[in-house]
């Protein structure tokens, strides 16, 4: 019945343990973007420097990231073809994980990313601390040619209407919502203010998001983990119970035991609110069935006649032994209620 309500509600549990033990999330850990966010950033900035212009900065940073297939890169790939704008072609392409990437351009040393990846290369970016202190809250990608600083392009990824109201659900209920993300702290921070969540895990490379999953689990937790890309399977794999949105890679799919198809956070909040329903009528089903076979077994064994007279027909226990699974069976059909409570 549990499963079922579930598939009928777009959320697909793999097994039973999984439905009974989601009950027992105390801790859970949502990736920003794609779970949290839209998952669609927009280019909301584009800010010069030097003799560049706007054209130069999309056009270069177009180019290299034509080669990735990180949400940002698709933005600013989608920016620059909006403006007609044709990217540069690249040589030597490679990523460096977490931080962006690099390539030549027209012989020229490219590099695009984070904060992070300009002061690992040495590349100045005192002159642009304005700017980024103006855009905090975005996602900035920066681009750096021949080892100067050229430009920032400022991305936005919008919050999901239900997100909110999906986080006060999991607080509700006692659960610590904590949210991951491979973003600038500022940016993480603006989010996670916007949303009403206290505990963050900003700047974390994607081989290290399983590391945070291990040390909300060293806290005690039983430790649920929401993701939707390649780089979240570790991550959902470590946790007690991966959940992975339904428009999300195949691979997070495949590792997650719980798939939410409306790529919907209140769907968090249904799967452990269907959960705990569950477990109550495992409970109560327990309970009628011991209960049941305490007091009636006695009797059948004859236990009573000698001082009360009182015996049981076999034909009479066969036909109570039936009407006790009748009992159980219509408790667990009852398990439909519980679909008045999901949102």
């Amino acid at each position: 019945m549990g499963t079922g309500i579930g598939a009928k509600h777009n959320i697909l549990i793999k097994d039973a343990a999984t439905l009974e033990n989601t009950s027992r999330l105390n801790a859970i850990i949502l990736d920003k973007t794609g779970t949290l966010t839209e998952g669609k950033p927009k280019v909301t900035d584009v800010i010069v420097f030097d003799d560049f212009k706007e054209g130069d900065v999309l056009q270069y940073e177009a180019g290299i990231e034509s080669g990735s297939n990180h949400p940002i890169a698709k933005a600013i790939v989608e920016e620059t073809e909006r403006r007609k704008i044709d990217a540069m072609p690249i040589e030597n392409f490679s990523s460096i994980a977490g931080h962006g990437l690099k390539a030549i351009v027209q012989g020229k040393t490219v590099l695009v990313g984070t904060e992070k990846l300009m002061q690992d290369n040495a590349i100045g970016i005192r002159g642009a601390r304005e700017a980024i202190i103006k855009l905090a809250g975005k996602t900035l990608s920066l681009l750096a040619v021949d080892g100067r600083l050229k430009g920032i392009v400022a991305v936005a990824d919008t919050v999901r209407p239900s997100a909110k109201k999906a986080i006060a659900g999991l607080r509700v209920l006692g659960i610590e919502v904590v949210m991951m993300t491979g973003d600038h702290q500022t940016v993480a921070d603006a989010v996670a203010k916007e949303l009403g969540i206290e505990r963050v895990f900003a700047q974390v490379l994607p081989e290290h998001k399983a590391d945070h999953v291990k040390k909300l689990q060293q806290e005690g937790k039983f430790v649920g983990m929401v993701g939707d890309g390649i780089n979240d399977a570790p991550a959902l794999a470590q946790a007690d119970i991966g959940i992975a949105i339904g428009a999300g890679t195949d691979v997070a799919i495949e590792t997650g035991d719980i798939v939410l198809m409306k790529s919907d956070p209140v769907d968090i909040l249904n799967a452990i609110i269907l959960s705990k329903a569950t477990v109550r009528k495992m409970k109560q089903n327990l309970f009628w069935a011991a209960i049941y076979n305490v007091l009636a077994i006695p009797v059948a064994a004859g236990v009573f006649y000698p001082s009360f007279g009182l015996s049981l027909r076999p034909e009479m226990a066969a036909l109570l032994m039936s009407v006790s699974s009748i009992i159980v069976a219509t408790n667990a059909v009852l398990l439909k209620r519980v679909e008045r409570t999901l949102t």
